[in-house]
Parts: C-alpha cells; structure tokens; sequence
C-alpha cells in the first residue's frame, strides 16, 4: 500500500513529463485517444476547441469534462483552477471574467507551472497568474474566490477531503464551484487499483460516487447538482496490461462503472451559527 506521499510523487514525476510535450506529442506517442491507445491519461478529455479564450498551446489533452462550460462566471470574477497544467481552463475562464476579472491557478508540478506562466506571458494576460502549492493547502487567502473550477484533478489527490474543506474556506460566502472528476460506481479490480499508471491516469484514485456527494454535503455545500455526467470506457489494450483474459472477462461484464461527471455546489452566503450551550442556542 502506498503512502500519500508516494502517491503524489508518482502524479508529479508523470505529469513533470507530460509538461514537456504538447498535445500532439502526447497524441503521437500514444499517450492520447487519437493513437494506440496504450496510456489512459488522454482518453477522457473533452474537445475545447470551440471556446473562447482557448489556445492550443495550452492544451494538453488531460481533462474529463469542460468544467468551465458549466461554472456561471461572471465578469469581473475571481476564478481559481485547481489543478492548473499548462493553463487550459484559466484561460478559457479569462475569456468570461474580463480585463476586470482575475483569474488564478494552482498546480504543485512545477514543470507546469513554467509551462503556464510560460503560456499566460506569451497572451499578454495581466491578470492571470499560477501557483505552485498542494489543492488540499491552497496557496490562497480564506473567501478569495467567487467560482473555483477544477478539471480531472481531485481524483489524483490521496486525501479528497482536505481539498473539499480547503474549496469551502477559499470561496467567498457564497460562491460555488464546478468541477469534473472521475467516479466509480462498483469496485474497481485489485491489480487496476494498484496499478501507479492508473492512478496517475486519474482510474485509480477515483472514489465511489456515493461518497464524493456524501463529502460534499458533509463539508458544507450546498445545492449540490450533477450538471453533465457520461461513461469512461477503457480500452482492452490498457486493461490486459493489468488484468488477465479471465479478468478481463469479468471485469467488462460485472457492475463497475467509471464516470467522468461535472459536479456543480455552493458555499452558503451566511455559515450556519454553532451552538455552543444552551445560552447561545436561545439567542
């Protein structure tokens, strides 16, 4: 069983190489859905071309949805991308926050980092920067932001409650997130589930989807809504590098699911008062 730290490390050293090639490098040496399909890390993103603000630069093809389609940003916004890469979202989200907008992205590779700052100097954006930190310790003051945004990240992230709890204090009362991720419906084989290249191609990490709306709600959110949901399937050359024929067999015909979903919640514009004693409750 590997720690949380080994963990991360694994994300970080395959996503540091992922940094150094674009989209068509990723696609070429069958890292993405286009070629043989032999890495998972490419095979659930969505097609951004069509958005504004997007560029091609930016876009490696590593997400699960198109979390900004969904996010109800407003001019003037601050929006912040958890999970960063090379700055994909924070620039579509630019697109909708305006010039008087502000838009912030955190990601704890720092080939990736360069890659968006990189990126962002080459568009002569102002107001969109990047910061390196963990997404369960954002690098952020507490009700900073009014919509996070997050794009296939969560599921990488061993403890998925302490980026929950670090969504709520960095959203301002009020504000809400969007957020595609990786669910499971069933229990995923044990070879799948400890398999690095899983994890890091985001399978893995993924968490049942009963549980990731029980966190949720649990954490505080609000008006929890499901806004787009759809099947991943796994291609057999990927699953047989991990699963035997037999295995395989019973895999594609039991119960399991892996779902990409958008999930949309918001952070109450008042926090509910604690009672402290029987005083203060009749107050």
């Amino acid at each position: 069983m590997q720690t949380e730290q080994e963990l991360k490390d694994i994300v970080r050293q395959k996503y540091s190489e992922i940094a150094l090639q674009d989209k068509e490098t990723n696609e070429v040496s069958c890292c993405g859905s286009t070629c043989c399909s032999t890495e998972v890390y490419n095979i659930m993103s969505d097609d951004y071309t069509e958005l504004n603000g997007y560029n091609p630069d930016a876009d490696l093809g590593l997400g699960c949805g198109l979390p900004t389609q969904f996010a109800k940003i407003k001019k003037g916004d601050t929006v912040i991308d958890l999970g960063s890469g090379a700055g994909n979202d924070c620039f579509i989200a630019r697109a909708e926050v305006g010039e008087e907008g502000k838009i912030i992205g955190i990601d704890f590779t720092p080939a990736m980092i360069d890659k968006a700052r990189a990126n962002a100097e080459k568009l002569g954006f102002t107001n969109v920067e990047f910061r390196q930190g963990d997404i369960e310790n954002m690098p952020v003051d507490n009700n900073t932001a009014d919509v996070i945004v997050s794009n296939c990240v969560l599921n990488l992230v061993p403890n998925k409650d302490a980026v929950i709890k670090d969504i709520f204090r960095v959203l301002k009362p009020g504000g809400h997130f969007s957020i595609s991720d990786v669910v499971l419906k069933g229990k995923l084989p044990k070879a799948l589930r400890e398999a690095a290249e899983m994890y890091a191609g985001c399978v893995a990490g993924a968490i049942q989807k009963d549980v990731y709306l029980e966190l949720l709600q649990t954490n505080g959110f609000t008006n929890i809504t499901l806004q787009k949901e759809k099947a991943i399937v796994i291609p057999d050359d990927i699953l047989s590098n991990y699963l035997n024929a037999q295995e395989l067999q019973q895999f594609k015909a039991g119960n399991t699911g892996i779902f990409s979903v958008t999930m949309y919640a918001e952070k109450p514009a008042e926090a509910k008062k604690t009672c402290c004693g029987p005083v203060c409750c009749n107050q």
